[in-house]
């Protein structure tokens, strides 16, 4: 019986290749489990269904909206990852190995779900940054904004990490409003195909918000445009070839590379055996080399350590190694390669780098495997080796398995030298309870880092490890790495964003932005701001309270209640001799206090609660006698849909008799919605 070619999903359809398909195989048992191709599928088609029906779609919808999305989409293939995990098996991944790439993949999902709704506003539009005068009278001004593109985001991913590859970069890019089109590495495209048929069965999403392509990417590139953009993972190789294609080369079309990466992890010169730093260490290395058999673009190749520890780190991780059984992933520790081709890969690369050392642990042409075939699965020994850092081949091959190499080090200077010439990964870690030490190496090494990892008994226990990408965090790195910046919370979801500087009068920047600026103008009613709904409030609804007169008295009182007996404000002679006033002044804080006297409401009412001060300045010294008004006015509202109450912004500027300003700040209140 013939085996199913699997489907790709383009243009609100499922699509199976006609003709002759690529067959895939379970790299623990090497049964033939299902072809590929993409023959015959419309790639032109299916970009102008991301461009004018994905995109469209997600473009109506405010950040907050597409962040619930998304959080109901990670809640929905969280009951489904018992079903992912028995296809993921059948890449050669332990259950561990599988929760690894699956519920990191779901966890990226529920991250970015969270940080939209704190970090971005309820609204399509983000705004970048402060106003910008451009003139001296106030009426011209500069705003940037961020727009989401639009174009598509195409993914090309490795085989490594089938689930967390598509969704870390789907993310993003959905956040932003842009469109996916998933492509998968071919060795593991199964399992990204059985999460495409969850996402899409769910009904989740948009039309055309994720595209799937099981096969190669055709003529797809040829199709690109300025407004679309490319995330790849993969070799360097690769990436360069893509890089350069004359569609992208043209149209300048956005390009991210996450490539080859020798990272490192470095044992600190005060780890020494014995020391909780120095079997972190170890404890850390042999996890890299074994979690998802080393097939991870962050697990540590170079392995740092002052050379009179060499010989008791290898020993302790040999120790380690030796007890890491091989094998079925349903009952060994460490499962096979992705497919026979990776690890004739592998045996290459570790074949070159013995050429610059010497291996100490593991035999890369034998295996004794646990319950499973040595010669049908893709089944590898972890390899440790020892190498000389002054040969090239430590800091050029990466043998992309459980392989590593430890480097001898003698000085700081040289260990840094060491570093760089692995010309740019994607992390590194070093392991230290030395802070100058790190802050030497770090500063040192950063330059050639997108992450770097500083361990040690005090973060161990909430530490993820050396490699584990964050959503919250850069996943990317420079040089040969391929200069990418994937993630990193809110800048993976501008980086699918054109950011335009808007020039103007307050006015229209305000109503362009939705957000009140100064110079905007202000309306004033009867109806005190803080009695209005959240719906029945407009941005610069303004409130003018005041004055009220400060007084030796009110100084004096708060001192007392408060405790601040600071010189300023309670000796005149010190005062006097402040340059800064010349003579007592009131606190600062009685100022906001007295601000907050003059605008508050004090019946119930649609404020809820006062949650916070943004931006708070000191502006000019506030002396006896001084009459203070506040102006109060609406600046930006933030509804949340999953609440009966939203957000509101306002900006307070408290001024003294001759219309200077004291003080400026935002204050921000929770303000009831109508009752439906």
């Amino acid at each position: 019986m013939s085996t199913p070619t699997l489907r790709s999903h383009v243009m609100g359809d499922w699509h199976t290749a006609t003709g002759e398909a690529r067959p895939l195989h379970d790299a623990v048992t090497g049964a033939e489990i299902a072809r590929i191709s993409s023959d015959g599928l419309d790639f032109a088609g299916a970009l102008e269904h991301g461009r004018t029906v994905g995109g469209p779609a997600l473009r109506a919808l405010t950040f907050h909206q597409r962040a619930a999305l998304l959080k109901a989409l990670g809640q929905h293939l969280r009951e489904h990852r018992e079903e992912l995990y028995a296809v993921s098996a059948q890449t050669g991944a332990t259950l561990g190995d599988s929760k690894f790439d699956i519920d990191g993949g779901i966890g990226v999902l529920l991250a970015y779900a969270s940080k939209a709704k704190r970090e971005l506003p309820n609204d399509t539009v983000y705004v970048d940054g402060d106003v910008e005068p451009l003139g001296r009278g106030g009426t011209f001004l500069g705003q940037h904004v961020c727009t989401p593109l639009h174009g598509v985001a195409v993914q090309v991913n490795a085989f490594n990490f089938p689930v967390w590859g598509p969704l870390e970069k789907f993310a993003p890019a959905f956040l932003a409003g842009v469109p996916s089109i998933v492509k998968p590495a071919s060795p593991t495209a199964f399992l990204t195909a059985r999460l495409t048929e969850l996402i899409v069965d769910s009904g989740l999403l948009p039309e055309g918000a994720w595209q799937f392509v099981a096969g190669s990417v055709g003529d797809l590139f040829d199709h690109l445009t300025g407004q679309d953009l490319v995330s790849f993972t993969g070799s360097a190789s690769t990436a360069q070839t893509l890089r350069t294609h004359p569609a992208i080369v043209r149209h300048a079309v956005r390009f991210t590379a996450e490539a080859d990466s020798l990272n490192l992890s470095a044992l600190g010169p005060d780890a020494t055996p014995g020391t909780e730093e120095f079997d972190l260490f170890v404890k850390g290395l042999v996890a890299e080399m074994t979690v998802k058999a080393g097939q991870k673009c962050t697990a540590i190749r170079r392995a740092f350590v002052p050379e009179e520890h060499v010989d008791a780190v290898v020993e302790a991780v040999s120790a380690r190694l030796a007890k890491v059984t091989v094998g079925n992933p349903a009952s060994a520790r460490m499962g096979a390669l992705a497919s026979l081709e990776q690890r004739e890969e592998v045996r290459r690369s570790v074949k070159a780098l013995a050429d610059a050392g010497r291996i100490v642990f593991g035999d890369p042409d034998h295996i004794d495997v646990e319950d499973g075939d040595a010669d049908r699965g893709a089944f590898l020994s972890p390899i440790l080796l020892v190498g000389d850092p002054e040969r090239s081949e430590p800091h050029e091959v990466e043998a992309f398995g459980p392989v590593s190499t430890i480097l001898p080090y003698s000085s700081t200077a040289q260990l840094i030298d060491y570093a760089a010439r692995g010309q740019g990964s994607l992390a590194g870690s070093l392991v230290t309870a030395d802070t100058a030490w790190a802050r030497e190496v770090v500063l040192g090494v950063a330059p050639w880092h997108g992450r770097l990892l500083v361990l040690n008994s005090r973060d161990a226990k909430e530490s993820t490890g050396h490699g584990s990408p964050m959503p919250q965090l850069v996943h990317g790195g420079p040089g040969r790495a391929g200069g990418g910046e994937e993630m990193g919370g809110i800048r993976g979801v501008l980086h699918h964003m054109q950011r335009t500087a808007i020039q103007g009068d307050p006015d229209t920047i305000a109503a362009i932005t939705g957000r009140w600026v100064t110079g905007a103008e202000r309306r004033e009613s009867d109806v005190h701001p803080f009695r209005k709904h959240l719906e029945e409030l407009r941005p610069g609804d303004t409130l003018v309270a005041g004055p009220r007169t400060v007084t030796q008295e009110d100084v004096e009182h708060f001192a007392e209640f408060t405790g601040d007996t600071f010189y300023a404000h309670m000796d005149a002679e010190a005062a006097a001799a402040n340059p800064l006033f010349g003579e007592r002044v009131a606190h600062g804080y009685l100022i906001v206090s007295l601000a907050a006297g003059l605008f508050v409401d004090p019946d119930p009412g649609p404020v809820l609660a006062n949650f916070g001060v943004d931006h708070l300045r000191f502006l000019t010294p506030v002396k006896f006698g001084d009459a203070l008004t506040v102006t109060l006015t609406c600046k930006q509202l933030t509804p949340r849909d999953s609440a009966a109450y939203g957000e509101v912004r306002w900006d307070a500027d408290v001024t003294r008799q001759d219309g200077e300003s004291v003080a400026r700040y935002d204050v921000l209140t929770l303000v009831a919605k109508k009752e439906s």
